[in-house]
């Protein structure tokens, strides 16, 4: 495995149009490897004192540790929601022929 630091990010979008567009936008400007997009999932949160709920399309969005400041400029810049979910999770091991496709396609 190199030495690059892998990251898992996740991001929840309002409709599965819009996780495409960022989608597709992160995979083209090569700051993302992969995206899966998970369609339906029900959200419950806080928003502004209420408890809320939503039906959303969740991102998991495979990358490098290096890429992460421009990818979360471009999922704020393109996404809807005053306050996006974007987290970073590390990736600490991983089949190493998958971890060198990632380095080759974020390249």
């Amino acid at each position: 495995m190199s030495k690059t630091h892998y990251i898992l990010v996740l991001c929840t979008c309002p409709d599965e149009d819009i996780a495409t567009s960022i989608a597709e936008n992160l995979v083209a400007q090569h700051l993302a490897a992969c995206v899966n997009i998970l369609p339906g999932i029900k959200s419950i949160y806080q928003w502004q004192g209420n408890v809320e709920s939503a039906r959303e399309s969740l991102l998991l969005i495979k990358t490098q540790q290096q890429k992460y400041d421009a990818l979360q400029n471009t999922i704020t810049n393109m996404h809807p929601y005053e306050v996006p979910e974007v987290i970073a999770i590390n990736i600490n091991t991983g089949l190493p022929r998958y971890l060198q496709w990632l380095d080759t396609s974020l390249s």
